[in-house]
């Protein structure tokens, strides 16, 4: 709360007044003063609308959205801006005789109320404060002609009252029996506990985000100065009075002088200048951190301005106003396009930097644009904030700004291919695919021009906010374990709209829910016995025997997993191939129970094709439900579900936090496949690749979801060549189906440029793909260097889509970089492998005293005497 507001008019003289009065608080004002130019920038402004005054509301609201932080109306204007303007812009101005006839509408649409009096009565003034708790009183004793003493605005003050004192009553100069000096009024109510009478002062810095710089003392004349002055002047208490800079030249320019809550206290908010605040040069006396984030990219750039050796970027960026625009509006599209938290927090980041830029290239700083938000943030009138039309989504030329900002993001137009496009039709669009003018682009990176914390961006996946998604399914969860079929069925009806009369399917399945179309029976048919076939091969059908030493047989023998649950994801596909990739391995292991869960349709059924792949499988069940509550299902049985040992299977964050929330519950006793995430692809081509060919691939993991990640490593490629791969992807992309996913995951992924396959193969090594295609002049040379990938595709024939679905390997591979640690699924996955020995007298004998004596040295008696115990029988 302002210790007092000083009340100005037209004839506030010469101005003198003005800025001493801005830098202690707010002013009141007339209509007609409030937005002269002579009204200092800094200085907070409440108008106050007379009784008398003829201005209507939309005059009043005018006045706010030209930057008045409050307006203080008569009793017949408040009943209609109460509720239009927000409370905290609106005063109630009263006279002391109709304070009871505010109604409790009026009194919580407005922040507080000022009141005219005759005069200064406190204990009066105190009585009626109580109809307005909790709001700001202000009292102005309109008939006063004597200045009010200092005593009279403490106790106002300690009533929770301000004083409004008129300008007529206020001077720089000394206090005497007709006005009040400035100083002597704002320091009313300042105590001191110090035994020299110095308040302790905060000064903090006005442009870097109110960063401390010191701790001072300030005494009644070092304040005075202040204000009057606008420079930093303290009370030192060895040398005197000390204006700040006056022989160091690292002056201040105070721009707000305020008290604490205590009156105790006080703090200067500054400009600072020169070298710093602290006598060490250095901007702080707490520390020698300097400023961090925007304010210091603002240093930075300043200096540059004035000081950019020659050559270097910001100094071409200052020098080229058309680049720097190209960059700005590049950096605006990958913001747009930016889908985590730390791809926006990345790409934000970048178009600051190139935003300030161009500010500080016009003499704009953080200061002006926060002056300027602040502006804004007092508007009250709100336009609609529609988009231009240049910058909407529908826009269908390309010569708008939409079209050089998506062409921004690579350093060459794409050109038209060189390949005829047979393979995607022209016609071939559907349901409006391909409606924007925009191209469906990707973002190209040089590797040799990138930093090492710039390439480790580019092998960066979207953070999966793990701990947050077990959160969110844990309640799920819960439930099904505690309430079991009851809880599924409740779920599958809230989550997948279905109602079921049971959760469960078991064979023989029917006939009817088995129909299918001649052609996808047979294709389904074939996958089986590839998968089949491959998959047998991978069968541990033998026993490991070696003997280590004579006498000491070591065997390994494996055995199936008995009871696994397959998790086939129904959402934006049907993916009976999924059911495929865990059916077979599972069935080839020789697991008893093979569960498949899938989300039901929502008439209740499972789609035909997974339930033809269960019968080729044997499942013994399957599980209509999806999401988190399947996977709970699955891992803690219910009356209709059994429980399962290990859990398989792709799914959305819900399935994966689900799967990784019950793999680290003891009571579940269950395992997990692997961490999944979004779909990948990495593709390496070099001058040999067919650019339809390339693009294909890339689409084929673009179109599963928003967020698959789908990177181009070019092996020394031209840009008229990596133009003609973005313009067939662009081509391709508007004749699918799902071309609304496409347009979202391909502007979020990446081109890398190198300069050989072992710049690209390392690359993608870092990475650690789910697929790898090779597109290369001698793809199989080059699997050998191959060390990080789920899945390899060799050669121009080899698409993705292959395994995907049936040539044999499986396509349930491990994301997010996971490669590194882990295999794809395949069939020893559905086995465990069990260790045994068996150890004659004789190798006793021999081995016996290796192991008692290693059991004497951990200090493991009974080990070592299970030993003994037979070395002495047989001796």
């Amino acid at each position: 709360m302002s210790v007092f507001l000083p009340l100005l008019d037209a004839h506030v003289g010469d101005g003198a007044l003005l800025a001493p009065l801005a830098r202690i608080g707010p002013l009141i004002l007339p209509p007609d003063f409030a937005l002269t130019t002579s009204i200092p920038k800094n200085a907070t402004r409440y108008i106050l609308v007379d009784t008398d005054s003829s201005l209507s509301m939309d005059h009043v609201i005018s006045l706010l959205d030209q930057g008045a932080d409050k307006v203080i109306v008569p009793l017949a204007l408040a009943k209609g801006l109460a509720g239009v303007v927000p409370a905290h812009r609106l005063l109630l101005l009263l006279d002391v005789a109709n304070v009871s006839a505010v109604s409790d509408t009026i009194r919580s649409g407005v922040s507080g109320v000022l009141i005219k009096t005759p005069s200064v009565d406190v204990d009066f003034i105190s009585s009626f404060t109580r109809f307005f708790a909790g709001s700001s009183v202000h009292v102005f004793p309109a008939a006063s002609v004597e200045p009010p003493s200092r005593s009279t605005i403490r106790a106002l003050h300690a009533a929770n009252t301000t004083l409004v004192i008129p300008a007529s009553l206020l001077t720089l100069s000394a206090t005497d029996a007709k006005q009040i000096n400035i100083a002597d009024a704002f320091l009313a109510n300042i105590v001191s506990d110090r035994k020299d009478g110095l308040f302790p002062t905060v000064v903090s810095s006005h442009l870097d985000g109110g960063r401390t710089l010191g701790l001072v003392y300030s005494s009644l004349e070092s304040i005075q100065e202040s204000i009057v002055s606008g420079k930093g002047v303290y009370q030192s208490r060895k040398h005197g009075l000390w204006r700040k800079g006056e022989t160091s030249g690292a002056t201040q320019d105070v721009v707000r002088i305020r008290l604490d809550c205590d009156a105790d206290a006080l703090e200067f908010s500054v400009v600072q200048h020169g070298a710093g605040f602290c006598h060490l040069e250095r901007q702080s006396c707490f520390g020698t951190g300097e400023v961090s984030g925007l304010s210091a990219l603002e240093h930075t750039l300043k200096s540059r301005l004035e000081s950019a050796p020659e050559g270097s970027y910001t100094r071409r960026l200052f020098g080229d106003p058309e680049l720097l625009r190209s960059k700005i509006m590049e950096e605006a599209d990958e913001l747009c396009r930016a889908d985590t938290s730390e791809e926006i927090a990345f790409e934000a980041a970048d178009l600051l930097y190139f935003a300030l830029t161009r500010c500080i290239a016009g003499g704009v700083y953080l200061a002006d644009i926060a002056r300027s938000l602040d502006e804004k943030a007092k508007k009250v009138t709100r336009r609609p904030g529609n988009a231009k039309p240049q910058w909407t989504s529908k826009l269908t030329t390309t010569e708008g700004p939409a079209a050089h900002c998506a062409a921004s993001t690579s350093a060459e137009t794409p050109k038209p291919p060189t390949r005829p496009a047979a393979t995607v039709p022209a016609s071939a669009t559907v349901d409006g695919a391909g409606d924007s003018g925009a191209p469906i682009r990707m973002r190209t990176h040089d590797l040799s021009a990138t930093t090492v914390a710039e390439r480790a961006q580019l092998l960066r996946r979207p953070v999966l906010k793990s701990d947050e998604m077990i959160a969110k399914v844990r309640p799920i969860v819960d439930d099904v374990r505690a309430r079991g079929d009851a809880a599924l069925l409740e779920l599958t009806a809230k989550f997948d709209k279905a109602q079921l009369a049971t959760p469960v399917i078991r064979p023989p399945f029917a006939p009817e829910t088995m129909v299918l179309p001649d052609d996808v029976r047979a294709a389904i048919d074939v996958a089986y016995a590839n998968i089949h076939k491959f998959h047998k091969a991978q069968a541990a059908d033998t026993t490991l025997r070696v003997e280590t030493m004579p006498g000491v047989v070591c065997s390994r023998f494996a055995r199936p997993i008995a009871r696994v649950g397959l998790y086939i994801p129904g959402g934006t596909a049907i993916l009976p191939s999924t059911a495929l990739m865990l059916g077979i391995p599972a069935q080839v292991a020789g697991c008893k129970e093979i569960v498949l869960a899938t989300p039901p349709r929502p008439d209740g059924s499972v789609s035909p094709e997974v339930m033809y792949v269960a019968q080729l499988v044997g499942a013994s069940a399957i599980l209509k439900a999806g999401g988190a509550q399947a996977v709970a299902a699955l891992a803690y049985g219910t009356a209709s579900v059994p429980k399962v040992d290990k859990i398989f299977g792709p799914g959305n964050q819900w399935v994966t936090a689900a799967k990784m929330l019950v793999q680290n519950d003891t009571d579940a006793l269950v395992a997990i496949d692997m961490p999944a995430g979004p779909s990948e692809v990495l593709v390496i081509a070099d001058h040999t690749a067919d650019a339809a060919f390339v693009a294909a691939d890339l689409l084929s993991q673009a179109e599963h979801g928003v967020d698959s990640q789908v990177v181009l490593v070019t092996v020394g490629l031209p840009s008229e060549r990596i133009a003609e791969i973005e313009a067939e992807v662009d081509r391709q992309a508007r004749a699918l189906t799902r071309v609304d996913i496409v347009r979202q995951s391909i502007p979020k992924s990446i081109i890398v440029r190198t300069g050989s396959v072992e710049e690209a193969i390392a690359f993608s090594n870092d990475y650690a793909p789910e697929h790898l295609i090779l597109h290369l002049e001698n793809a199989p040379a080059a699997v050998a260097a191959v060390e990080n990938a789920g899945s390899v595709f060799v050669g121009p024939y080899s698409p993705e889509s292959c395994g995907d679905y049936a040539s044999g390997t499986n396509h349930t591979l491990p994301t997010n970089g996971y490669a590194r640690q882990f295999s794809g699924v395949n069939t020893l996955s559905f086995q465990k492998h069990i260790t045994s020995q068996e150890v004659t007298a004789d190798g006793l004998k021999g081995l016996g005293p290796v192991v008692a004596t290693l059991a004497d040295c951990e200090g493991l008696d009974a080990h070592a005497n299970a030993v003994r115990v037979r070395l002495r029988a047989l001796a």
